[in-house]
């Protein structure tokens, strides 16, 4: 194992993993999404492939699942040196009432654990998070899936009405 950086004493990062870990850890992931994909309907596509974000061409997954507030959330999986980065996207940039829905979004994020709201690409809002590779397993990675499909499914209704107001009302 090794570190990029020389930190002073007291001061850690966590480690680079190795190929063989990296592996093992593609390995538990495509695993567990396997028995996820098998576990119920919701579930339309898992596919897997390389982030495109940078040149490491990290292991890249995403998860298409069925929903019913949104007809359709994605969550994608990218596995790092370090991290398991997750994500998915909720909604477009609003058309109307940004400053209501960016409150909304914080006001949100402070009772979400492991998750967060964010403004990415074209101001649209996403729900990211990350956690060690130290820390995924199969409870772990449930947990993940799981805590974005329900934030989106309870958010999205919300969140799309106040920013497009103007196309719901009557």
């Amino acid at each position: 194992r090794r570190t990029l950086l020389n930190l002073p004493a007291g001061v850690s990062m966590s480690e680079l993993q190795s190929p063989a870990e990296v592996a093992d850890l593609v390995q538990l992931i495509d695993g567990w999404l396997a028995g996820f994909a098998e576990s119920g309907d919701h579930v339309l596509a898992i596919d897997r492939g390389t982030s495109d974000e940078t040149s490491f061409g990290e292991p890249r997954w995403y998860v298409r699942l069925a929903g019913e507030s949104k007809d359709i959330v994605t969550i994608w999986l990218t596995l790092g040196q370090r991290t398991l980065r997750y994500e998915t996207y909720v909604m477009p940039a609003p058309e109307e009432n940004a400053a209501e829905l960016a409150e909304q979004l914080l006001r949100r994020n402070d009772r979400l654990v492991g998750a967060h709201f964010s403004v990415g690409h074209e101001d649209a809002v996403y729900l990211r998070g990350s956690i060690p590779d130290s820390a995924v397993t199969p409870d772990e990675l449930d947990r993940v899936v799981g805590t974005l499909y329900q934030t989106v499914e309870h958010a999205f209704p919300a969140l799309i009405r106040l920013g497009f107001a103007s196309r719901f009302a009557d």
